[in-house]
């Protein structure tokens, strides 16, 4: 509760850790990526487990990527657009039936899932005072980790009643509009420059 607190008072971790956890509760299709691959893309299984890969090859080559040119400027901007590159690359994937075109998507949604990731692992532990980091970070896991499954329920919980593409492409687009809520609502996060500006004094001030 300790630290449940502190995120409600603290705008830049509130739209840090909100932003992450809206996008992946409305943004779920890659839980629907076999009856995606069955019935839309109308592939066999190896193309589909090449299919699941290529979230795990978007992610991990943007890893390595930013492992050596990692995001200096206008990192909360980056956040922002980022989750906005994830909501697009679900949109496609729930519009396409070419197969090449939805390895392609899942690669760059899940690229821009990393650096997401990438800069919220940054913003949130420069922010958070060292006696109550561990709290933040148990609310963040929680939240994020539990967000992964309701996301992969709401999605399939979705496609039943509305069908897999409405559901793909309607989470997409709830995604792009939670960052251009977030963009005019939190100007912390979206004003933030570089991660040297952040520290624990004026995180609850701004």
């Amino acid at each position: 509760m300790e630290g449940l607190r502190f995120i409600k008072r603290t705008p830049i971790l509130l739209a840090a850790i909100s932003l992450d956890l809206f996008a992946v509760l409305f943004g779920g299709a890659i839980a629907l990526l076999p009856v995606i691959a069955k019935d839309q893309l109308l592939v066999g299984d190896v193309a589909y487990g090449w299919l699941r890969a290529a979230a795990g090859i978007g992610a991990a080559s943007t890893a390595v990527l930013l492992a050596f040119k990692p995001i200096r400027r206008h990192v909360g901007r980056a956040m922002l657009i980022a989750v906005g590159v994830f909501g697009a690359g679900t949109i496609v994937l729930g519009l396409t039936h070419n197969y090449w075109v939805a390895f392609l998507a899942v690669m760059i949604l899940s690229a821009g899932d990393m650096i997401s990731v990438f800069v919220r692992g940054a913003i949130v532990p420069l922010v958070t005072p060292d006696d109550k980091r561990g709290r933040v970070a148990a609310v963040e896991n929680v939240f994020i980790g539990a967000t992964n499954e309701l996301g992969a329920f709401e999605s399939g919980a979705m496609s039943q009643a509305v069908g897999v593409p409405a559901t793909v492409v309607g989470g997409g687009i709830a995604t792009l509009g939670i960052v251009g809520i977030f963009w005019y609502k939190f100007k912390q996060l979206r004003n933030i420059d570089t991660f040297d500006e952040l520290s624990t004094e004026n995180s609850t001030s701004q």
